[in-house]
């Protein structure tokens, strides 16, 4: 099993909530992390229809068998046992009782809003990061790989080919996630939405658009998007709120949480087709915006990332909300230091009256310039506390 950088901060919140849910998309390695990490935890998926059908039509039955607590998996799937978890966690006081997974963001909350308020404590788990598969300083090059392959778990162990795993991924997401989700009757026009957003990775989310070339309406689009992003295929990254110029966008921007699903979808199967996409540099952004997100979501961090965009076309990438101060990093995918690379970062440093910047990218050559503004290759940021 390889290790994961969540298990830390898993382990804490066991200490001290009484109930633990850990979310993330299917096959991100919920399973194996909480078994690995609470072995003497009786386990059960609620995706057997006996175990699903026990516990819907007989909750407080099902849950006698668990005196000490057990881990349920896939418990979005069995809504009504939430309000029977809560008469059993307050009257018992020990941590750490039940660790519930669960693949769907919105149900899961849904019903632990209803009736496990303040006595869960949340982890994402998101697929592998880069330093959970590369160690540091490998030589690698880790970007090429992880853009085609991607993070998902069963692609490293037991090592299934790309091509043979993502097309069935996307079959059984489609089929079994999105219709417990919504009712989706198409499936197929579904299939062709999901392939058309990768086509929009790192851009400004037009449902107008969208919709046109799919042919559903704006409000349709809206309900999808929301489907993906409640079952963490997708990221939306928010423009910053802070008004350095009231001619700012405020449509957020595309990015999808695993790299490899982008390149299935947009048909990129070889290093040679990835050099020469018209979208490498929007797969490359996305890498490192995902990585980030990783970063965050392993310790059980709040996600501070944002992009600032003006209308007449002033743009950065990435602003880290630190609280008292907001870095700006603007992310290359070319192996060359240019000047292009500082015409946003000056502007934004200006705008702004702050004093440092971040270039991230491809190549390995690190600098410092006058102006605050740092260069450096784009997983050096990922070891740093950004």
């Amino acid at each position: 099993m390889i290790s994961r950088k969540a298990t830390e901060k898993l382990l804490e919140l066991s200490t001290f909530f009484k109930v633990i849910a850990v979310v993330g998309p299917r096959q991100s390695g919920k399973t194996t992390l909480v078994r690995a990490i609470f072995p003497e935890k009786p386990y059960v998926t609620l995706e057997d229809p006996d175990q699903r059908r026990f516990a819907l039509e007989d909750p407080r039955g099902f849950l006698s068998a668990f005196p000490k607590g057990a881990i349920l998996d896939e418990v979005q799937r069995t809504p009504e046992i939430f309000s029977y978890l809560q008469g059993i966690v307050d009257f018992n006081p020990a941590p750490g009782q039940f660790i519930l997974t669960g693949s769907n963001n919105f149900l899961l909350q849904q019903s632990i809003t209803q009736s496990l308020a303040g006595r869960v404590g949340y982890l994402q788990l998101l697929p592998f990061a880069i330093n959970e598969i590369y160690p540091s300083g490998d030589d690698i090059p880790a970007e090429n790989i992880l853009l085609l392959k991607g993070g998902y778990p069963p692609l490293y162990e037991p090592g299934i080919p790309s091509s043979d795993w993502f097309p069935n991924y996307l079959r059984t997401y489609i089929e079994r996630d999105v219709r417990q989700i919504k009712n989706i009757s198409d499936l197929i026009v579904f299939e062709r939405f999901v392939r058309l957003l990768a086509g929009r990775v790192g851009q400004e989310l037009n449902m107008t658009s969208l919709g046109n070339e799919v042919g559903v309406d704006s409000k349709t689009i809206q309900s999808w998007i929301g489907v993906l992003e409640s079952s963490f295929v997708i990221y939306l990254l928010r423009p910053h709120f802070k008004n350095f110029n009231k001619m700012i966008v405020k449509r957020p921007k595309v990015y999808f949480l695993d790299t490899g699903l982008v390149s299935f979808l947009l048909g990129i199967n070889t290093s040679e087709q990835l050099s020469q996409h018209p979208l490498r540099g929007s797969l490359f952004e996305n890498l490192v915006v995902s990585e980030m997100i990783k970063l965050r979501t392993n310790r059980g961090e709040e996600i501070n990332l944002y992009f600032w965009r003006d209308k007449t076309g002033h743009e950065i990438d990435l602003l880290v909300d630190r609280g008292l101060e907001l870095l700006p990093i603007e992310i290359k995918s070319g192996m060359t230091i240019n000047s292009d690379y500082f015409k946003n970062l000056k502007f934004w440093l200006q705008l702004s009256g702050q004093e440092k910047g971040v270039v991230l990218y491809a190549g390995n050559q690190r600098q410092t310039r006058s102006n605050g503004v740092q260069v450096m290759n784009w997983k050096e940021i990922l070891e740093k506390d950004s």
